[in-house]
């Protein structure tokens, strides 16, 4: 009888019946792999620049589109970056004031934070949703900057950028607002507790 329950339990179809769990390290994964890719349009950047002031100077054939690539680069270069610099804590703020008021009015500071997360994370969709008309004219319209016959670069790639950045940057906010909302419930459960304490 165990070894038949047994090999029920190990079923694929009592596998496929397995709830499915979040595991934030994938959604973490995903926003440091975004920005590493940031870091790598930066050094991209960097070699562009260099070589054409080094064509422009040395032998008088400048890099044509330069100007283009580095407008469309910064961009792109913030949306993938902004995810990651949320998660660790350097989205500009005054820390210095509010690491003070967590540690002395803990319920407060997090009753705070939690408005914060919350509004970052209404903009933040509220941004991704004006950008997806722009994605799909970009995209349906062939939009482009630079000169034909010159240089060319499609507009789309750096509006998706912008649609997919906002959207991990929504979803950094509202996990940032969910432990904010944890720890207030923890801090009331720690007080009536110890209030029911005899």
């Amino acid at each position: 009888m165990g070894d038949a329950r047994d090999s029920a339990d190990r079923s694929p179809n009592a596998t496929r019946a397995a709830p499915r769990r979040w595991r934030p390290w994938r959604f973490d994964g995903l926003i440091e792999g975004l920005n590493a890719i940031g870091t790598i349009c930066i050094f991209a950047i960097m070699v562009l620049i260099n070589s054409d002031i080094f064509g422009r100077f040395l032998f008088s054939h400048p890099v044509p589109g330069v100007k283009e690539l580095v407008e469309l680069s910064i961009v792109a270069i913030v949306f993938l970056q902004l995810p990651h610099t949320l998660k660790v804590g350097r989205i500009t703020r005054s820390d210095a004031a509010f690491g003070k008021l967590l540690a002395r009015l803990p319920r407060l500071g997090h009753t705070l934070g939690a408005i914060y997360n919350l509004t970052g994370a209404v903009l933040c969709a509220l941004i991704t949703y004006g950008s997806i008309p722009r994605f799909t004219q970009a995209w349906t319209g062939n939009h482009y900057v630079g000169n034909q016959g010159i240089f060319v670069a499609p507009v789309w790639p750096v509006r998706l950028i912008i649609i997919v950045g906002c959207v991990c940057l929504t979803i950094q906010f509202l996990i940032l607002l969910w432990r904010d909302l944890s720890a207030i419930r923890n801090a009331d459960g720690n007080r009536h507790a110890a209030n029911s304490a005899p």
